[in-house]
């Protein structure tokens, strides 16, 4: 049976006849429609989502995948969501770009019936049939530990100033990727923050406001950027400086590629990245099952490990 894979959304029949898209925009008669409600198509991580779900359901005969694209912005996305539920496919995956206000659409689609994932992120209550996450509370903590250990062998004991660089606030990844590493610091008082500033997990934003944190600040030893394009734009700031040799910067994501954290790394520009699972390889398998078998219960939550990535773990290219 052809798989057809759809990038972008053409779903102007369905809205008006109440129903799914019709030839060339759907699922065989006997196939499933799945459809990915993506927060944000413009971060490296978010195209890599997009990337491995289209190639893991194209792989998987039967299946129709639409891919949505948020663009950062909550209202479009519940706005899309409420599209879907008017067309009722068979999976809803949803990555939410923010915890309360995709909560109640969320919730709408569970009581339409539609077996919903929540992708990575969570929402403000459990309203979806499994949530596959990577615990960023644990990834902050890492975090946290890795700095205080450089700061260590760079002073003779913990202590420094520290530069934060944060994503979407309210998202679950930054709360928790901030509380994480402020719960290390939190034991060793000569450890200061000494400004945070949001760039909203975007390299070009990251590089402005750390611009500005160079020309105020003059003494920085370590760059935190909640993920690895803030830290990437923070590091651009610095040489345009001539100031990047003055400290750190690490970040999360560790996507592999040229573009990725892992090479950034290997190339001695970020000090280390986390691995931060895509987690949508769980996301197709539990989704197939859904699909597939009546009878399936998912667990509620499925969380994905990570890991530190440093010049010595990077592995060869």
């Amino acid at each position: 049976m052809k798989t057809t894979v759809l990038l972008t959304l053409t779903l102007a029949s369905a809205i008006l006849t109440g129903c799914k898209p019709r030839a060339g925009t759907a699922a065989p008669s006997d196939g499933f429609t799945v459809v990915f409600s993506q927060c944000n198509n413009a971060e490296p991580y978010r195209a890599a989502q997009n990337e491995l779900m289209t190639r893991l359901w194209k792989a998987r005969p039967g299946v129709e995948l639409v891919i949505m694209d948020a663009q950062q912005d909550s209202a479009k996305q519940i706005g899309q969501i409420e599209t879907t539920i008017r067309m009722k496919p068979d999976l809803l995956i949803v990555a939410p770009n923010e915890r309360a206000p995709l909560t109640d659409v969320m919730r709408r689609a569970m009581a339409a019936g539609i077996p919903t994932i929540c992708l990575e992120r969570d929402i403000a209550e459990p309203h979806y049939t499994t949530w596959i996450r990577a615990d960023n509370r644990d990834i902050g903590r890492l975090a946290g530990e890795f700095i205080v250990a450089r700061l260590t062998e760079k002073y003779g004991e913990p202590r420094g100033r520290i530069v934060e660089l944060a994503g979407l606030k309210g998202v679950e990844a930054e709360i928790n990727r901030k509380e994480g590493a402020h719960e290390v610091w939190a034991k060793h008082p000569k450890i200061e923050v000494v400004t945070e500033a949001v760039a909203n997990w975007l390299q070009s934003t990251a590089k402005d406001r750390m611009t500005e944190i160079l020309s105020a600040i003059p003494v920085i030893d370590v760059v935190y950027g909640r993920n690895d394009p803030m830290a990437m734009g923070a590091y651009l700031a610095a040489r345009e400086k001539g100031r990047e040799k003055e400290m750190i910067f690490v970040g999360i994501d560790g996507l592999p590629g040229d573009a990725g954290g892992v090479r950034k790394v290997e190339e001695g520009l970020l000090a280390a990245t986390f691995v931060y699972p895509l987690c949508v390889d769980k996301a197709v398998e539990i989704g197939s099952r859904l699909l597939r078998e009546p009878d399936f219960k998912p667990e509620k939550v499925y969380t994905m490990s990570s890991r530190l990535v440093t010049m010595e773990t990077a592995g060869p290219r």
